[in-house]
């Protein structure tokens, strides 16, 4: 007898683009059809497309964020930490639908220190200071505290193993669910009380540059959530496209679903946080390239609910392999170095970075050697 999870997704099942199997001719099996070459090309167009809208959405963050009062950590946390999660969301989806539990859940899991090596990557372009040491708001440590707690609760879970709650719905997936909307309302009260400015903040002085957000304020706010839902639209189908691209180059390339969700299609997935942080940097908006990443990462946590929701062989954590557990290890090492940081507020700089960005990429580059290792 079909299982109540079964029945609510078999509409899904045969309707949605993202079935796999043996004699069905969708669009989407286009893909496994052509060389190895033309779905790089592929590959590199959709992640184009996604690029090109993520740096949109920062600018539009700002004007939006003017329009409406609303502080640069919160807009950063959910605004654009929403909608750049929906390459994840859609692509960890559709693999968890398709029965890839390893893609799903690498997708996810490897994305957290993969996003927060963007940070990294962002602190290259704050020219003068270390990245951490420019924040004017206490948020962001509140935000990394909450996701490193999640995430040591999120690696005991996968540790000991799931519970059913009912119908192959995972208790663990659900509780994590509940606890990152008590996250997103507790620091929504706590940005809202807590002004905090240190003196030396560079984030207070810094010049924004005007020519782009100059047109944006003289749209309409309903012109602005027309842009951003655009935008959002096509990180959205350029999501569900890559998923695609990116099973059939694992399946091509014999790199394994694993290796290629942990690494390939974390990181194209996190193209629209690398966009939207970088831009947000350049216009010195610090506190919300930060709040963008940390707030990505905790959205990570939540989607493990509709994956699961979504995967109709059982509970999707218990599907959790090394490569799993590798990389929650290496998203709670990263984040434990940025709270460091930005309690710690030191400017120099190595490599191009502030201190803890530099130990923040050692970390996942030697991350990658375990997932290929491991895969």
């Amino acid at each position: 007898m079909a299982s109540a999870r079964q029945i609510l997704a078999e509409p899904f099942r045969k309707n949605w683009v993202f079935r796999a199997r043996p004699g069905y001719n969708s669009g989407m099996d286009l893909f496994p059809q052509l060389p190895l070459a033309f779905n790089i090309v592929a590959f590199s167009v959709f992640a184009s497309a996604i690029w090109i809208a993520g740096t949109r959405l920062s600018y539009l963050a700002v004007a939006i964020g003017e329009f409406t009062g609303v502080g640069h950590a919160i807009m950063g946390l959910v605004f654009l930490g929403g909608i750049t999660e929906l390459p994840e969301l859609v692509t960890t989806g559709a693999a968890a639908l398709k029965g890839n539990a390893a893609l799903a859940l690498n997708n996810m899991l490897g994305g957290i220190p993969m996003q927060t090596a963007i940070l990294a990557v962002a602190d290259m372009v704050a020219l003068r200071v270390a990245l951490t040491s420019s924040t004017h708001r206490l948020t962001p440590i509140l935000e990394a505290v909450l996701l490193a707690l999640l995430l040591m609760a999120l690696f005991a879970l996968v540790s000991v193993g799931e519970v059913t709650l009912f119908a192959g719905l995972g208790l663990g997936a659900t509780v994590l669910a509940g606890l990152y909307l008590l996250s997103i309302y507790v620091l929504n009260r706590y940005d809202q009380a807590h002004a905090w400015q240190p003196a030396d903040s560079v984030e207070a002085t810094e010049d924004v540059p005007q020519v782009r957000l100059d047109s944006l304020r003289a749209l309409s706010t309903r012109a602005l959530a027309m842009q951003s839902c655009g935008a959002a639209a096509v990180i959205l189908v350029c999501g569900v496209l890559l998923v695609e691209v990116c099973e059939t180059i694992a399946l091509q390339s014999s790199l394994g679903n694993s290796f290629i969700g942990v690494t390939l299609l974390a990181a194209t997935t996190s193209l629209p946080e690398l966009s939207t942080t970088i831009a947000a940097v350049r216009m010195g908006a610090y506190t919300m390239a930060i709040s963008n990443i940390f707030g990505s990462n905790l959205l990570m946590v939540f989607i493990l609910l509709p994956a699961d929701l979504l995967y109709r062989e059982g509970e999707i954590l218990a599907r959790a392999d090394d490569t799993s557990r590798m990389a929650l290890l290496s998203g709670i090492a990263v984040t434990l170095v940025y709270i460091v940081g930005l309690l710690i507020r030191k400017r120099p700089r190595v490599f191009g970075m502030g201190i803890d960005s530099a130990v923040v990429m050692a970390i996942y580059l030697t991350s990658l050697c375990g997932f290929y290792i491991v895969r």
